[in-house]
């Protein structure tokens, strides 16, 4: 019996869709260990050694924490609104989750007559989905504030709407430069045209304000305003316990993988090796650990800003050298005829 042609295009982006999900979701566990053996090795002191030790490294640490947070009570605030201080972090793991949608992880391989292609959904629109997606993601961290009820929550949740706001326009001006010189917005198509010169060699300054805005969009130090401990005990998460914490921590790690991918992604090659050579998934897997890395150097070395910095920033360095940025683009490309 021969299947519907559509049963099969639905299969098939169940079995991509619940792969991605669970690479994801081992990656953020392991991720959280990673981390703390970073930040230790920086500041001079053990990381993680007792659980499930092999040699220096405690593998089994990211289990012990799972159960522990499983373990923990559920504590909701009786002014909170349960129904959005419920869905706020499901919210916020969902629209994390939701980028790996359009990201091409492999070249297609044809088995027995039949492509497949190592990408969930294939759209001509990629780019322009993924700005929409990590538009929403600003709406957990809110509502999650918003809904706790808490002074600290609550300003922990404002915060994060002017930053993401903010870095939002400038993160979008930094794709444009890529997109004059692709002339496309299918992300496939992107990485394909990357196959012997990547495009971080003619947008240098587009991938600088890219990273810089992504990492404010992810909320990591030194731009984490919206859950400074020295300032609002923890922000938006401050009322969170037990699973509800850990989703919130979870969408923060998904995202730090998914703003990597897309850095990897647009301006660094995607799945293509240097010069073309031996294109696969690992050299994108690579590439996302590195960002991964310099994101968490950069945890364990950079103070945090000052609010009026972190706008001024924003809106009075990022915003102009990203608009000097395609002013630059256009220009070259009318002059060799592009």
């Amino acid at each position: 019996m021969s299947l519907d042609p559509l049963a099969i295009i639905v299969i098939e982006a169940l079995v991509k869709s619940i792969v991605v999900i669970v690479a994801l979701l081992t990656a953020f566990a392991y991720l959280t260990l990673m981390e703390r053996y970073v930040v230790a090795k920086i500041q001079v002191r053990l990381g993680p050694n007792r659980v499930g030790r092999v040699g220096p490294i405690a593998v089994l640490q990211p289990i012990a924490d799972a159960l522990k947070m499983i373990m923990k009570e559920d504590f909701v605030p009786a002014q909170a609104d349960k129904l959005v201080y419920t869905i706020a972090p499901g919210i916020a793991v969902a629209t994390a989750l939701l980028t790996w949608a359009v990201i091409p992880l492999s070249p297609a391989i044809t088995v027995a007559g039949y492509t497949i292609n190592f990408i969930i959904a294939d759209v001509n629109v990629a780019v322009l989905y993924l700005l929409a997606i990590g538009s929403l993601g600003v709406y957990g961290i809110v509502l999650g504030g918003w809904s706790s009820n808490n002074k600290y929550s609550l300003l922990g949740g404002l915060r994060s709407t002017a930053q993401m706001i903010s870095y939002e326009v400038s993160l979008g001006l930094a794709l444009v430069g890529v997109l004059m010189i692709s002339g496309t917005l299918s992300l496939s198509q992107i990485v394909q045209q990357q196959g012997t010169i990547w495009n971080v060699v003619w947008q240098p300054l587009g991938f600088v304000i890219y990273f810089i805005c992504a990492i404010a969009e992810t909320n990591r130090l030194p731009f984490d305003l919206p859950e400074a401990e020295t300032e609002l005990v923890a922000g938006y998460q401050t009322e969170y316990s037990s699973l509800k914490f850990a989703l919130f921590y979870m969408a923060e790690y998904i995202n730090i993988i998914s703003v990597s991918a897309i850095a990897a992604t647009l301006f660094w090659g995607g799945y293509q090796g240097p010069f073309g050579l031996f294109p696969g998934v690992w050299w994108l897997i690579a590439k996302i650990l590195v960002f991964i890395f310099i994101l968490m150097w950069m945890r364990g070395t950079l103070p945090r800003f000052r609010y009026d910095q972190l706008m001024s920033f924003g809106w009075k360095v990022l915003l102009p050298l990203s608009l000097t940025n395609i002013f630059v683009t256009a220009v070259v490309l009318v002059i060799i005829g592009k």
